[in-house]
């Protein structure tokens, strides 16, 4: 063989090894990363503003994440367009597990609502934990709607020529899925009022702005306690533990009603597995905690866990029920 062949077949072999060896170190990464991560902070987004439920839980959640992590959480808000905002901006962030998401049962209904998403919920966000489930409660403001029940509530709607106004989280939320099928089961006429969040939702409530809502429990649990606002009713399939006294819809006429909202944590696809299971697995811890149950059960909330494999199929089934009441009840974002 010649020099210069042999020169070449060395050449070859050494590049070949090189590329070998470059493809290991890809293949290695994750675990690597894993291993040595989080070297410096996380930020949770919500994607609606301060004061609602997914913002509480997302701040009871950051304080013991950090102390878990050894690293900072900061919440950051960003509301708008029923929660799709904040899910966009986690969507296309870097897949490294720094930028998480606070999601919430909304993003399965958005999906169906809103034709034109720039992400799709499912493909470009990695589901790690669900945290808590919280019932959403039929809520007026006694001083503006004179109603005890679910029937008063709906014949008062009825003879209101203009419909009764409630409010929402935005379109595409449950509480705009709730109140659209209310209304198609009762025949009471309702005006959609969509808010950014639950606080500014809360306040115009109590205001008399709007005659009702169908908001989650852990925003109008303390005005409810304190007389300013009525439950009427729950719209999950059980009552809550923390209104033990308030019938479900179902128990109120409309048999089978059965919606609530849970909220989770996401990070953006392609995230490390590695990431995605420690994640997961101190949350868990964190949800399984006395402290953390003592908190859920003073916002009305229950604790949900689950594997980001048994979370993605809860996510699969719903988005695909959420999708046909979707269809029945026409709702479109306006």
């Amino acid at each position: 063989m010649s020099i210069a062949a042999l020169l070449s077949r060395r050449a070859f072999a050494a590049a070949f090894a090189a590329l070998w060896g470059g493809c290991a170190a890809l293949a290695g990464l994750p675990a690597a990363a894993a291993d040595n991560w989080p070297d410096h902070a996380l930020t949770l987004v919500v994607p609606f503003p301060t004061g609602g439920t997914t913002d509480v839980l997302a701040r009871a959640l950051g304080e013991q994440l950090a102390r878990s992590l050894g690293q900072p959480v900061i919440v950051e808000n960003r509301p708008g367009a029923g929660a799709t905002i904040g899910a966009d901006y986690v969507a296309k962030s870097r897949p490294d597990g720094y930028v998480l998401l606070m999601g919430a049962v909304h993003h399965t209904i958005a999906s169906s609502v809103y034709p034109s998403l720039n992400y799709n919920f499912q493909k470009d966000l990695a589901p790690i934990a669900p945290i808590a489930m919280v019932p959403n409660v039929l809520t007026i403001n006694p001083a503006y709607t004179p109603a005890h029940n679910v029937a008063e509530l709906v014949a008062l709607a009825k003879k209101n020529a203009n419909g009764l106004a409630y409010g929402s989280n935005g379109f595409g939320t449950a509480q705009h899925l709730i109140g659209t099928q209310f209304q198609t089961l009762t025949g009471a006429r309702l005006l959609h009022v969509p808010y950014k969040g639950s606080g500014p939702l809360t306040t115009d409530l109590l205001g008399g702005q709007v005659a009702m809502s169908f908001d989650t429990m852990t925003t109008v649990l303390p005005q409810i306690k304190a007389g300013k606002l009525r439950a009427l009713a729950v719209t999950t399939a059980q009552r809550s533990k923390a209104l033990p006294d308030v019938p479900t819809l179902a128990e109120s006429g409309l048999p089978g009603f059965d919606i609530g909202t849970w909220f989770g944590v996401f990070a953006a696809a392609g995230t490390p597995q590695p990431i995605v299971d420690k994640l997961s697995a101190d949350i868990g811890k964190i949800t399984a905690s006395a402290d953390f149950r003592q908190k859920l059960d003073a916002a009305g909330a229950e604790p949900m866990t689950a594997t980001p494999a048994e979370f993605a199929a809860r996510i699969d089934s719903e988005t695909k029920k959420f999708a046909k009441l979707v269809k029945e009840n026409n709702l479109k974002v306006e």
